[in-house]
């Protein structure tokens, strides 16, 4: 089993041999990687304030929800 092993890896190293050049260099794949990111953590942080814009409404009290939450402070139907 550990000859067939040696042997079949010894097959694929061989075919691997051949060099694969990549397109740009490895800097530039960092580069762009950081800029993608921080595109993202600025498009996070332009949300951060946006419940604060309006005034907090109360919740519609559904008799008809199917799960109604128990812990709307007694405003809603007892049940």
């Amino acid at each position: 089993m550990l000859i067939q092993l040696s042997s079949a890896v010894l097959a694929a190293s061989e075919v691997a041999e051949e060099h694969v050049s990549i397109p740009m260099s490895p800097v530039m794949y960092g580069v762009i990687i950081m800029g993608a990111l921080l595109a993202l953590m600025f498009a996070t942080i332009s949300f951060t304030s946006l419940g604060h814009r309006h005034e907090a409404t109360p919740e519609h009290v559904d008799p008809q929800r199917q799960f109604p939450n128990k812990h709307d402070h007694g405003q809603g139907i007892e049940g």
